[in-house]
């Protein structure tokens, strides 16, 4: 082993602890260990920025446009909502078909967009069957990621596996081959989720009142302004109420009426009363320092709160939305968007103490309150994911088929090999531009910047474990291994090494991530031991997709976290048994369709 490889060891095992332990996001890892590379001397200018060039990456870059586009005619919506109807009198039918249908649109959209357009439906349907949303949340996010699988540009991590084989001399992966063993895992997949997995998961969330699933009971009450108290004739900012005793108020009763605009500028009187929100240690020093009445011991449900145009609702941050890294403070949240945040909930967990100071995370879900008017505009303006209620209409923007027929042909003619899909995704977006179906603007907000920086980012990683001959002496360590055993078995037992390893480091790191490092060691192995790569290939394909144990593996897992309640040990037993079968599966059929 040279210095060189035990550098190159050295910086993958750092990447993968910086990757589980989020001290950084995972762009920014990314970046971090490119600019060692490049600072060390193991890249060229040309080899550092190959990643932003690369084919791969501008393909999915372009391929988050055409996924806006169709977005933006909510035929996805319409037509699951439409479907879900005509099976609506079986449970597991309706969900069978549900999810079924969410697979098959992720072969041809970014899964992740798919989770963030059908969370609030799956939460509704949820409701409708009378479950608990964590019975269906996960379900959702394995339908999605199982349904990646079964073409070239269901996942990004296929289009980059496929650039770097055929980098390295190998013919292209077929738009539809990876739907030949894709099918299988589906529907194996969807039986388990259907009729394994609702034993398994929890029911921590429940949809008939969000004021208990988040525990808020102890945290709202309501509180009458008494004769000789120093509010009257002031207003709660020139009290100072808000920071001073560490409490929101979030609406003013007067005289039967709500006041719900600019509450903390109104000139209050004696008899107001006033909705809090704080510790029950808030409310006790606030009586006694502001001679308010607290009007009961009975905390506000969510039927009070939601009074004439208020509402209640979760919303989630996308990883698109510009308060990311920022307090409530920070972003003016209140002042901006015209409505409360009561709670956080994050990876399992509750904030409901001073969330003000919170540094908000990607795919937090917020608790939120405020008019009816103001909440809709969350997911236009702030990129926030609302739990509401679905709209299943067809919108009906001009030249609106268009977003529909441009990605059906995109993937068609590339399929039959007419037209590469770099070339066609690119004249399809250009087309949605020029109609007006998308604006600039939406075109590259519509692009997840994480996603495209973390890949171009990584792709040089993978130069570096080719020359520096990393992938080498991974390889003749796994050969040494492998030729112990029998000449026929050679060829399973590495490819159930591969598969095995590949699905343990997607689990704890990025999958891409996963992908881009695992490729180039697969090629030198196969190579080595004159097996024919495509198998092996396709192995790692369908292993770095397979994560289905923890939430940090795959970004649909990290979405539903919030929203289900989950706990980190709830993916564990519900994703071990499905990762462990989709192996025994892996090992015994790809070899039949992809021989050795």
């Amino acid at each position: 082993m040279t210095l060189e490889i035990l550098f190159v060891l050295g910086l993958i095992v750092l990447a993968f602890v910086l990757f589980i332990s989020e001290k950084f996001s995972l762009d920014v890892t990314a970046l971090l260990i490119l600019s060692i590379l490049f600072a060390g001397g193991f890249l060229t200018v040309e080899e550092a920025i190959s990643g932003f060039s690369n084919p791969a990456v501008i393909t999915i870059a372009l391929l988050f446009i055409l996924s806006q586009g169709l977005q933006k005619t909510r035929i996805l919506e319409y037509l699951i909502v439409r479907i879900n109807k005509l099976v609506s009198q079986s449970k597991t039918l309706g969900l069978g078909v549900y999810l079924f249908t969410i697979a098959c649109a992720s072969a041809l959209m970014n899964n992740t967009a798919i989770v963030a357009v059908f969370m609030p439906v799956t939460i509704r349907l949820a409701h409708q069957y009378h479950m608990s949303p964590s019975k269906l949340l996960i379900p959702l996010s394995y339908a999605a990621i199982m349904g990646g699988t079964l073409t070239l540009v269901g996942t990004s991590t296929n289009l980059i596996v496929n650039s770097i084989y055929i980098e390295n001399g190998g013919s292209s992966l077929g738009m539809f081959e990876f739907a030949k063993y894709g099918w299988i895992t589906l529907i194996v997949g969807l039986i388990y989720v259907l009729w394994i997995a609702p034993k398994i998961l929890p029911s921590r969330t429940v949809t008939s009142s969000l004021t208990q699933s988040y525990h808020m009971a102890g945290y709202l009450t309501e509180m009458k302004i008494s004769d000789g108290s120093p509010l009257i004739g002031s207003t709660l900012q020139e009290r100072n109420v808000n920071q001073s005793y560490d409490v929101i108020v979030l609406d003013i009763q007067r005289d039967g009426r709500l006041m719900t605009y600019n509450v903390g500028r109104q000139i209050l009187k004696a008899g107001d009363i006033l909705f809090v929100k704080g510790s029950l240690e808030s409310f006790l020093r606030m009586k006694e320092v502001e001679k308010v009445t607290l009007l009961t011991d009975e905390k506000l449900t969510q039927s009070e709160l939601e009074q004439d145009d208020n509402i209640l609702v979760e919303c989630m941050i996308t990883d698109q939305s510009d308060v990311i890294g920022k307090t409530l403070r920070q972003a003016n949240f209140r002042k901006r968007f015209g409505a409360f945040i009561l709670a956080i909930r994050r990876e399992g967990l509750i904030i409901r103490e001073k969330i003000a100071h919170v540094v908000l995370h990607t795919y937090d879900t917020l608790l939120v309150y405020g008019g009816k008017r103001k909440i809709s505009e969350l997911s236009k303006r702030g990129k926030f994911i609302l739990m509401g209620e679905l709209q299943a209409d067809l919108v009906k923007v001009r030249f609106w088929w268009i977003s529909i027929l441009s990605i059906v042909l995109t993937i068609l003619f590339a399929a039959l090999g007419i037209v590469p899909i770099l070339k066609g995704a690119l004249v399809s977006v250009v087309a949605l531009m020029m109609f007006g179906i998308l604006s600039p603007n939406e075109a590259y907000e519509s692009i997840h910047w994480q996603v495209i920086v973390l890949i171009a980012a990584l792709i040089p990683l993978g130069i570096v474990i080719q020359s520096s001959g990393t992938a080498a002496y991974i390889a003749n360590a796994i050969t040494s291994y492998v030729n112990t055993f029998s000449l026929d078995m050679q060829p399973y037992v590495l490819f159930a090494l591969i598969y095995f390893v590949t699905m343990v480091m997607t689990e704890v790191s990025s999958n891409t991530a996963t992908a881009i490092i695992m490729t180039p060691v697969v090629i030198a192995i196969t190579g080595e031991m004159q097996f024919d790569p495509r198998p092996f290939i396709f192995g790692v394909c369908f292993a770095s997709s397979a994560s289905f144990s923890t939430p940090v593996g795959y970004q649909t897992n990290l979405m539903v976290y919030g929203p289900g309640g989950y706990k980190f040990s709830d993916y564990m037993k519900v994703g071990i048994p499905l990762a462990l079968t989709f192996w025994v599966l892996a090992i015994l059929i790809i070899p039949i369709i992809w021989p050795f």
